[in-house]
């Protein structure tokens, strides 16, 4: 199956967030102004495609842990599986100026998760925020966290939450995010 441009998400979503802010809303101030549809001179954010396997995007998600190679066929099957169930929403930072269309430069994961609780209602759960060394300091983490976060909310989330390590904490707080009461447990299959 060929690398192509179909974006796993409707990007349309993006351009119709509410980032007027708001008495309700928790986004941090942004200096100077960024959006989801101005992210800064040069770049662009939208909607994860196949193509980005080219253009770093592998690159990227292993400054935040382990990132294994993966084949191009590899690559679409999941992005293909993640696209039917409609539940994911992977964002890029591409720069636009450089070869390939763009290179990856800052990625992160909305994901909803269905409910029973709270009459059959999603969470959202932010992962895998992710920015290039080279283009950290420039508030794209804080424009990641903050459009995925509206994004949920657009999309009927009652919360999105997140999990960080202990030195990623102030930075999420940052954001609008609050510690909870509930203890962050797991059983790794592998590393």
């Amino acid at each position: 199956m060929p690398l192509d441009e179909t974006p796993l998400f409707e990007p349309a979503l993006l351009r119709e967030l509410d980032w007027s802010g708001g008495p309700s809303s928790s986004l941090p101030s942004f200096s100077p102004a960024v959006s989801p549809s101005e992210p800064g001179p040069g770049l662009l954010l939208r909607p994860l495609c196949t193509a980005d396997l080219h253009r770093g995007f592998f690159k990227v998600l292993s400054q935040l842990t382990r990132a294994d190679d993966v084949t191009p066929d590899q690559f679409v099957d999941g992005f293909e599986r993640m696209k039917r169930t409609g539940d994911y929403y992977v964002v890029v930072v591409v720069e636009e100026d450089s070869e390939l269309g763009g290179r990856v430069v800052a990625t992160a994961t909305l994901i909803t998760e269905h409910k029973f609780i709270r009459s059959c209602a999603k969470r959202g759960r932010v992962e895998e925020v992710v920015v290039s060394d080279a283009w950290r300091g420039k508030q794209l983490g804080k424009l990641l966290v903050s459009t995925l976060t509206l994004l949920g909310r657009k999309l009927g989330c009652y919360k999105v939450t997140l999990e960080c390590s202990p030195d990623n904490v102030a930075f999420y707080q940052k954001v609008g995010y609050a510690a909870s009461d509930e203890t962050y447990m797991q059983c790794r299959f592998r590393n």
